[in-house]
């Protein structure tokens, strides 16, 4: 905490600064723009929420958790289940939020969207942070103008209370917007921002079902209201994404320009591989690319038998030897050798109607549980299809295909529960090397898919489970130790432990 606080001050230190008009006058680049606006600030925070902030394996880890892959370059603690502690410093985009409103209500007569940005942003802070570890700080986060150097944590229903009241408020803002600048996402389109919200509303609801019944949160409710007020998203186009390019030097993280480690060293697992196989899915093909050995034995690169998942529970030295045999599928090399190989998806029109479905088959909502799967399944084959077919395989995902997916396992199945696996599955495949965390997320709150564990190579104390939560940052040790005791008290036995349930979980 006490690092958050150092970088706040710096922050106001460096606003300060800009008033000095003698070190301005001598410094100044007449080439650039020497003033922070409500714009520029802008393009800041909604980068915070989407854009890779380390290097290729950090992008690469959160896959090893999800049970997505396995990996060969150096052992991969989240693949063997070790999580360790989170940092709260995605919090320290909050002062900056704060200024982009202030500095916009004092350039534009309607500023509207800008404070939409802010509430949408802050949301999916807190959203984040609060499925990793539970309670946190919210309503005295951000308080160091007012001396709050350690802030109370409010319970996790509290947070998701304010997260959903936020979400609802940055929809009427929007609702009430103009175009604005500074806008990676959607160029300064207050209606696509609105839809986002919403989106975001709905996930951020589904992920309370096990609270569906709480009074406080209204979640049926609140889902009733935003479906039916309609300003969701229709297509792909829709999508909350960050795009990446040929020549903007905003590369895909997975791209390099030398010999990549990465691509080789990643290990596609069964539990995707497999499922892909089971649907005859040509995600498959996208996805990884064909074992060595199978093309050396006369298999075409075509052949879903060239295509070999590995079981990510089996050692790290089992891993090196399977690497040394060249008889699996390693991640596609489109990653590595396409600068714009695809954009990385925050919210997503497919995701939205798997939601849907889901809702449908709760009796949240009204509507045809069969129809929001397969638009769901549609965007989501899609959105992969746009990728350049050079690296398919020969199995491009086209039109027709989509139109001929939804036979045999990838047919909308008669019973309740068949069907709401099937939605399960669908989000768990269609968020490969893109937002892993959340499948993370949905496998606690589900338990589908079936994650593997072997208790011999689980680095989870309780070797037979996968963790169920985050630890908290060891920043909170050191300096806001009272409140993050109270935290522990009221929630885990005052015990900071990996296999502890949150709230939204009981």
């Amino acid at each position: 905490m006490k690092r958050i606080i150092i970088f706040l001050h710096t922050i106001l230190a460096v606003f300060a600064l800009s008033s000095c008009s003698n070190f301005e006058d001598i410094n100044a680049n007449p080439d650039t723009s020497n003033k922070v606006t409500a714009a520029m600030l802008c393009t800041d925070v909604t980068l915070s929420t989407i854009k890779n902030a380390g290097d290729a394996k950090s992008y690469i880890a959160p896959n090893g958790l999800a049970k997505y892959i396995g990996y060969t370059e150096g052992l991969l603690a989240e693949q063997y289940n070790d999580i360790g502690n989170i940092s709260f410093s995605s919090m320290t985009v909050l002062p900056n939020l704060d200024k982009m409103v202030q500095y916009a209500s004092e350039s534009y007569d309607n500023d509207n969207s800008y404070r939409g940005v802010a509430l949408f942003v802050k949301s999916y802070i807190f959203f984040r942070l609060t499925m990793q570890v539970g309670d946190i700080p919210f309503t005295e986060a951000n308080k160091v103008n007012d001396a709050v150097y350690r802030p109370k944590y409010d319970t996790q229903e509290q947070v998701f209370i304010g997260i959903l009241d936020s979400l609802k408020k940055a929809d009427q803002y929007f609702a009430q917007g103009a175009s604005f600048d500074g806008d990676p996402i959607y160029n300064g389109d207050p209606a696509k921002w609105r839809k986002a919200t919403n989106t975001l509303a709905l996930k951020v609801l589904m992920s309370l079902s096990k609270k569906a019944d709480v009074t406080s949160l209204n979640v049926k409710s609140r889902f009733q209201a935003i479906v039916s007020a309609g300003n969701l998203m229709a297509s792909n186009d829709d999508n909350y994404e960050l795009k990446y390019a040929d020549n903007s030097g905003q590369y895909h993280p997975l791209y390099t320009t030398g010999t990549s480690i990465f691509t080789p060293a990643t290990l596609p697992g069964t539990l995707l591989v497999d499922n892909l196989k089971a649907l005859n899915d040509y995600r498959l093909f996208y996805y990884t690319d064909p074992s060595v050995v199978k093309l050396g034995d006369g298999l075409a690169e075509d052949d879903y038998n060239a295509y070999l998942g590995v079981d990510v529970t089996q050692s790290y030295a089992q891993m090196q030897a399977i690497l040394s045999s060249g008889d699996y599928s390693p991640l596609n090399t489109r990653y590595a050798t396409l600068p714009a190989s695809e954009p990385r998806i925050l919210l997503s029109y497919g995701e939205q109607q798997l939601i849907l479905a889901e809702a449908v088959l709760r009796g949240w909502i009204s509507g045809d549980a069969k129809t929001y799967y397969e638009t769901g399944v549609s965007a989501a084959l899609a959105f992969v299809g746009a990728t350049d077919p050079n690296f398919c395989h020969g199995r491009q995902i086209t039109s027709d295909y989509i139109a001929n997916y939804f036979t045999g396992e990838a047919a909308f199945k008669t019973t309740a529960d068949d069907q709401m696996k099937q939605i399960w599955m669908q989000r768990y495949l269609l968020n490969f090397m893109q937002d892993p965390q959340f499948s993370y997320f949905e496998y606690r709150r589900t338990g589908y898919p079936v994650f593997p564990v072997d208790p011999s190579t689980n680095l989870n104390v309780e070797n037979t489970k996968i963790p169920m939560r985050y630890l908290y940052p060891t920043s909170e040790t050191d300096y806001n130790i009272d409140n993050l005791t109270a935290a522990l008290n009221s929630q885990y036995d005052g015990y900071d432990e990996v296999n502890k349930i949150m709230w939204i979980l009981k």
